[in-house]
């Protein structure tokens, strides 16, 4: 008789009885949250500015014609100069606390305006961001720890936890490496590419962006798990993302619809959870909505991983007895 297959309702069933069984594990969060929502900022507002407007005013005596569309784009820049915050890398890829606030940026609070300290040179620039990269994978390894043991064994060991953390906080480092590269690949050809179909018109635009999502999408499913070994088998970070990879390409109908049914329900959430302004208290909620929903989401993650790890070794077995 064949095992059975991992199954999407179960684990997502069963990673959110585990969440609310560790209601506390929604802290992490709820934490960054707040200190995103109420707390300083670090920004380079003057540095983007003066760099756009550099860049644009070179472009545009170069080409007037360009002046129509490069206008639009610097007012875009120009809104996000005014609201980015250095710390919102805190909530970092491929391992960190999930956060709502990063999607909103306020430039205030409930409690008023916020405090700021400002960087003016590109080598501190990437300082900041290494730092408050790093702190923040740091954080998110010991997140996805708790989140990891809470989901798959029904418990948390403090100790094993804290124990643990260095070692898998190090592997977290190379892995979130290795998605930089990734995506770099991915990214400046692609950019390239979307300069010359953007000037050909909307129609185009929108078909290559689609097709981008696509591509994207493919080549990130085989990583999606590959946190997932270093936390529950510590396992060394290539040697999880040839796991998640394998686990991908083996089950990938079922995995490929529990990350699309993980995603579309996380991210619309998230559209009623961000609605709120951010002077009103009311954002709360959806700060508390959110952190219950992605911890949830992120400890269904582990238990199908588990799941279809634990399918995929008793398939290779019975492989191995029929050949046998």
């Amino acid at each position: 008789m064949l095992p059975p297959a991992p199954n999407l309702i179960g684990a997502i069933r069963s990673g959110f009885d585990a969440i609310t069984n560790h209601i506390l594990l929604i802290l992490f969060p709820i934490v960054l949250d707040l200190f995103l929502w109420f707390g300083p900022r670090i920004r380079l507002k003057g540095l983007i500015n003066s760099t756009i407007e550099e860049i644009f005013s070179i472009t545009a005596s170069q080409d007037p014609s360009l002046l129509d569309v490069l206008t639009p784009m610097q007012e875009i820049w120009a809104f996000y100069a005014e609201r980015l915050n250095m710390l919102i890398f805190l909530r970092s890829y491929p391992v960190g606390v999930t956060s709502l606030i990063v999607a909103k940026l306020p430039l205030t609070s409930p409690l008023g305006v916020l405090g700021y300290w400002e960087i003016e040179s590109f080598s501190n620039v990437f300082l900041v961001f290494v730092l408050v990269s790093l702190v923040g994978i740091t954080g998110g390894t010991l997140y996805f720890l708790t989140v990891g043991q809470a989901a798959v064994i029904g418990d948390i060991s403090w100790r094993e936890v804290f124990s643990d953390w260095p070692r898998a906080s190090l592997q977290m480092v190379f892995l979130a490496m290795l998605w930089t590269a990734v995506f770099l690949v991915i990214t400046i050809p692609a950019s390239f590419l979307f300069s010359l179909v953007f000037f050909s018109g909307a129609a185009y635009s929108e078909c290559a962006l689609l097709i981008f999502a696509g591509v994207v999408f493919w080549l990130i499913l085989p990583l999606v798990f590959s946190p997932h070994g270093i936390v529950l088998n510590q396992d060394n970070f290539f040697e999880s993302v040839k796991i998640s990879a394998n686990l991908a390409r083996k089950t990938l109908p079922s995995t490929t619809l529990f990350v699309l049914a993980a995603f579309l329900v996380s991210k619309g959430l998230d559209i009623l959870w961000v609605n709120p302004d951010e002077v009103s208290w009311l954002l709360l909620i959806g700060i508390l909505g959110h952190a219950f929903v992605t911890t949830g989401i992120l400890a269904s993650s582990f238990v199908y991983y588990n799941d279809a790890i634990r399918w995929i070794r008793e398939m290779m077995k019975l492989r191995e007895i029929k050949a046998v």
